[in-house]
């Protein structure tokens, strides 16, 4: 999926959480980090807990919460927003399978290749467990339970769902220093029976220097460059120039690119500074960014719009896609538009903008 914009919303105000789609971020992330204060972590918890099982909350727009780094503090923030959702996980067994034969166990009424167990109802190849009724879609002998989800590596994309009555589409761990991190998280996520996305922000120097050991865990679907927080611990003093984490803002997404996932640039802390936020964006597009974070509302629209291709990069786009399939068809790897020479880098750079063209037409 695309994520040009990234915004933040404070977990502990329940009223911004729900007004938070309505700016537009290609994905929104409800905050119980640095955005909370420590007194306020537990009822931020729930806050978030409510928003996200409200059944009139669903956006088009990905949903995220960042947790705490700690592993005592991450484990109860999961545990308090998913804890009471995944009782009902299906582990395949005592008559709980999905195959493409129907069967029906214990009053329990069945369709379309599904069990259902102990008065369920199941339809389109899903599994429904204790009283829970499931009409998700699915093909073949995919299971579905009230905790199921799948994750394309390194896509970002969701390809079932959520526990029952949950919208969280992913998760992002701060002051990720190490693939152990994301590990961590993602063995956490697992137990309460989820498979998300893992947006992992590099906000240290032993997160720098193992960005590339972070990049490759198959969980992980974007690196987030945080330079903020970075500057503090290198003992560095920010600059409008950034000179200072240059180097560290290149590793990332040299990192995230080497492994095939997206990388995120990093806050723009004047958010009353519309034209040099487009600056740094437009720089950060230069580097290779694919998506940039948001402290505020009114910073998602120019981001947005800095990462949708003009009407000339889409024209290249369609020109190179177009000949592209006429050179598969005669079996050549390497061809000609205008005058240009085409291969998989350029193929890759057209395929690129033609995601984003396409995210700002949805």
């Amino acid at each position: 999926m695309v994520r040009r914009s990234i915004l933040f919303t404070p977990g502990d105000q329940p009223e911004m959480l729900r007004k938070a789609p309505d700016a537009g971020a290609d994905t929104i992330v409800f905050d119980l980090e640095d955005a909370v204060a420590p007194t306020e972590k537990e009822s931020a918890r729930e806050t978030v807990r409510a928003v996200l099982t409200d059944p009139a909350f669903d956006p088009e727009c990905e949903v995220c919460v960042r947790v705490n780094a700690p592993v005592d503090e991450l484990t109860a923030d999961l545990e308090a927003i998913v804890g009471d959702l995944d009782t009902d996980i299906d582990t395949a067994t005592d008559a709980d399978t999905a195959t493409d034969t129907d069967t029906a166990t214990d009053a329990d009424t069945a369709t379309d290749t599904d069990t259902a167990t102990d008065a369920d109802t199941a339809t389109d190849t899903d599994t429904a467990t204790d009283a829970d009724t499931d009409t998700h879609t699915g093909t073949g002998t995919d299971t579905a339970t009230a905790a199921d989800t799948a994750t394309d590596t390194h896509s970002g994309t969701d390809t079932t769902n959520p526990p029952t009555d949950l919208r969280l589409d992913s998760v992002m761990l701060p002051k990720a220093d190490s693939a152990d991190d994301i590990r961590t998280l993602a063995a956490e996520l697992e137990s309460h029976g989820l498979d998300l996305p893992i947006l992992a922000l590099i906000e240290n120097a032993q997160g720098v220097l193992e960005a590339p050991g972070i990049a490759a865990v198959p969980e992980t679907a974007a690196l987030l460059f945080g330079a903020e927080d970075l500057s503090a611990d290198l003992g560095a003093t920010r600059t409008d120039e950034g000179t200072e984490v240059l180097y560290a803002r290149e590793r990332v997404v040299v990192a995230a690119a080497a492994h095939d996932c997206q990388a995120i640039d990093t806050v723009f802390t004047d958010f009353g500074d519309e034209d040099g936020l487009i600056e740094e964006t437009e720089f950060a597009i230069q580097l290779g960014y694919d998506g940039k974070l948001a402290i505020h509302p009114a910073q998602v629209e120019p981001i947005n719009e800095a990462f949708t291709p003009t009407a000339e990069a889409l024209e290249w786009a369609t020109a190179v896609l177009e000949a592209k399939q006429e050179a598969d068809a005669e079996g050549r790897g390497v061809f000609e538009v205008d005058g240009e020479m085409i291969d998989a880098p350029l193929i890759a750079q057209a395929e690129r903008i033609r995601e984003r063209a396409d995210a700002a037409d949805s």
